[in-house]
């Protein structure tokens, strides 16, 4: 049975940043039978007990308090984060969590204890139903998101930021070869291709000069735990064939998360997304990482252009470190004045359709 939905109750809920590309108008009332929710479906939940995550954020990037009573509009999925949740698909419309306050519904099932502990459980939910069409379809991100245009090569140079960890420096490395590249008069896209729903990243990017940037939510994903390395490439060809369709000079792409997290050790391996990136950058916290990060780098062949990241931070941590490779290590400043990033592109070598094998034995790297 479907419960329609007054116009007015839906644009009262607090809509959260994982849901914003599904227009308010295409709700039109929701299901409370029994039915097992799909990773993106929309659901309106009602705030029962406020825990550690007091605040939404909302499609603008603003952090909205949390009430309890407060509806909200959130999508399902799972999440991977080592230094807060992991969260995995409820099996019913029964109650769940706010796994990321990005707008994730879902069941936590292990907390890092620095993150909370008993006396800040996750924020408690009551879903009310799952949002439906005017045909009564429920309502799923993957039905929202880009997809008019899709590239397995392109024309411009993609960049792909990878790490040793969560909080090792990622995104700022990221927003370092942003800042770089647009200091040297390009157009500049980026995307961050897995993780958690969040703007956070996006908005760091656009700060840093970004033209047009995208996250894995635009491709119809609230999150890229528990998805295949086929699902992830597929979308990030999605969202790298937009930016090249929007005139961007060169792509920025981030991938979350850390060396040992299966989705990201899937796509350094995966033949489809070596063809979509022409260079590769490591972000390390830690000169043992940048140890672990080039040995995987070298036995999967991958070429690594640059290792950067929290490290940086540390000159002893570089000198230890720059003695066991010949990867260049740079810092923030470094990527950021444009230099470096520059050199990598060679306007008289093709970025389409390079072999692996052919690549990596070109590379200078190691």
């Amino acid at each position: 049975m479907i419960t329609i939905l007054p116009s007015k109750r839906i644009e009262a809920a607090k809509r959260a940043f994982s849901t914003r590309r599904v227009p308010l108008s295409a709700i039109k009332g929701y299901i409370d039978h029994e039915y097992r929710p799909k990773v993106g479906d929309v659901v309106l939940a009602r705030v029962e007990e406020i825990g550690r995550l007091e605040r939404i954020e909302l499609p603008s990037g603003r952090r909205s308090a949390l009430y309890e009573g407060d509806e909200v509009l959130l999508t399902y999925g799972n999440r991977y984060a080592p230094d807060a949740y992991e969260a995995l698909m409820p099996q019913d419309l029964g109650r769940c969590d706010l796994a990321a306050a990005g707008g994730l519904a879902a069941t936590v099932v292990a907390t890092n204890l620095q993150f909370a502990d008993d006396d800040r459980p996750p924020t408690s939910l009551a879903p009310i139903g799952v949002c439906v069409d005017h045909d009564g379809h429920p309502i799923n991100l993957a039905d929202y998101g880009l997809g008019q245009r899709r590239t397995e090569f392109t024309r411009v140079p993609v960049i792909a930021v990878f790490g040793a960890s969560m909080n090792s420096g990622k995104t700022t490395t990221a927003a370092g070869l942003i800042r770089g590249l647009v200091q040297q008069g390009l157009t500049v896209g980026a995307a961050k291709i897995t993780g958690t729903c969040s703007g956070g990243d996006l908005w760091k990017f656009l700060d840093a000069g970004c033209h047009r940037a995208y996250d894995f939510t635009d491709a119809g994903m609230p999150t890229t735990y528990k998805e295949s390395a086929t699902s992830i490439v597929a979308a990030a060809q999605v969202l790298v064939g937009e930016l090249e369709a929007d005139n961007c000079d060169a792509i920025v792409l981030e991938i979350a998360d850390g060396l040992h997290q299966e989705e990201t050790a899937a796509l350094l391996e995966d033949e489809a997304m070596r063809l979509l990136v022409d260079h590769w950058v490591y972000a390390a916290d830690s000169s043992s990482a940048i140890r672990l990060g080039v040995k995987i780098a070298r036995d999967i062949a991958l070429p690594l252009r640059c290792i950067s990241g929290a490290v940086t931070a540390s000159p002893l941590a570089v000198r230890e470190a720059a003695n066991s490779t010949e990867v260049p290590i740079l810092g923030l400043k470094e990527l950021e004045s444009g230099e470096q990033p520059i050199s990598w592109i060679d306007p008289l070598r093709p970025t389409t359709g390079i072999p692996v094998g052919l690549y990596a034995a070109q590379s200078q790297a190691f």
